[in-house]
């Protein structure tokens, strides 16, 4: 998930849009596998402050040191492959100019995807050449462990076969934010994708809520987590989100309102749902928030410093998936 806003969105149009129409008013109760997958280390974009965003590199990295799921998004190049970029625009993470919608598969995997990754910082453009040790890792210099193309923008498939047991978090993304045909097309991939691999250990959202009701009439076996609009209308106004969904994933606050919440957790735990918490300029990514957000009862920590969240769940003996621990919300 990402802290910037679709455009135009405020507290109070997203209550009144016509994307409320499409949510349920009295859902359906099923079981919900995800309540008992607690508490997730859910490596955001495979930890961004600590290797190059949405890398294989970083998710390889991410599993290796104990993330219970990868977080990542997806954009469709222009022969319909699914890649796993967070941009629309190669411009800012990579060494290449353009729009991912524009270039081909090969294109897009050209390009060097660590090329202006700083450490600690994410991703930094105009620096000595020495803050980016990653550079050139692409096409050249080896870095022990991993391969070449684990630094390239790898596809939503090499992301699937490199991890056929880790359950994985994919966020549909469009070209722009008023571009609903390129959230429409990129979901409809994601579906077709989805149905073809047999795998439902996966939620996906968007910030687009439209697409995710186009999404899960295509694949509804898979589990949902509903967007801005559709989140804040069940924090502000208890309006249940659309069918499917298994989860909300809110950022820490919005608009200065605290959302991940005690009480918010909660009653959404109550109505069935479980709870993700995202970061993206919305709270510090440090040890100490992601220590008040496993004291808020929340199922999943999206950290851009996933080995930070490791020591802070390991530290305090928190329960994992499959791991007996601490319930700090017993």
């Amino acid at each position: 998930m990402r802290a910037r806003l679709p455009l135009g969105i405020t507290l109070v149009s997203l209550l009144v849009g016509p994307l409320l129409t499409v949510t349920s008013a009295a859902a359906e109760t099923v079981p919900n596998p995800w309540l008992d997958q607690r508490v997730l280390n859910m490596a955001h974009s495979g930890g961004e402050d600590e290797a190059p965003t949405n890398t294989m590199y970083a998710f390889k990295r991410a599993a290796s040191i104990g993330a219970d799921m990868l977080e990542l998004d997806v954009q469709s190049t222009a022969d319909g492959h699914l890649v796993v970029i967070h941009d629309a625009d190669v411009t800012r993470t990579t060494n290449g100019t353009g729009l991912v919608e524009d270039m081909t598969l090969e294109q897009v995997q050209a390009l060097d995807a660590a090329y202006w990754f700083v450490p600690g910082r994410n991703t930094v453009r105009g620096l000595p050449d020495s803050a980016y040790p990653l550079r050139g890792a692409r096409h050249g210099e080896k870095v022990p462990g991993y391969k070449n193309k684990d630094f390239r923008v790898p596809t939503l498939t090499e992301v699937f076969r490199e991890f056929p047991d880790t359950p994985i978090n994919i966020e549909i993304k469009g070209t722009a934010d008023s571009d609903l045909a390129s959230f429409m097309r990129t979901g409809r991939l994601v579906a077709d994708f989805l149905n073809r691999s047999g795998r439902t250990d996966v939620i996906v959202a968007s910030f687009n809520d439209a697409a995710l009701v186009d999404f899960h009439a295509r694949a509804p076996q898979i589990g949902l987590a509903p967007g801005m609009a559709g989140m804040m209308a069940y924090f502000l106004a208890g309006v249940k989100p659309i069918d499917g969904t298994v989860a909300f994933q809110v950022p820490v606050q919005f608009q200065g309102i605290p959302v991940a919440t005690r009480a918010f957790v909660e009653r959404a735990h109550a109505d069935g749902y479980a709870v993700h918490v995202w970061f993206s300029g919305s709270a510090p990514d440090d040890a100490a928030t992601y220590s008040r957000m496993v004291d808020a009862c929340v199922d999943g920590i999206m950290p851009a410093k996933p080995s930070v969240l490791e020591t802070v769940l390991d530290g305090r003996g928190i329960e994992r998936p499959g791991r007996p621990g601490l319930d700090p919300c017993a």
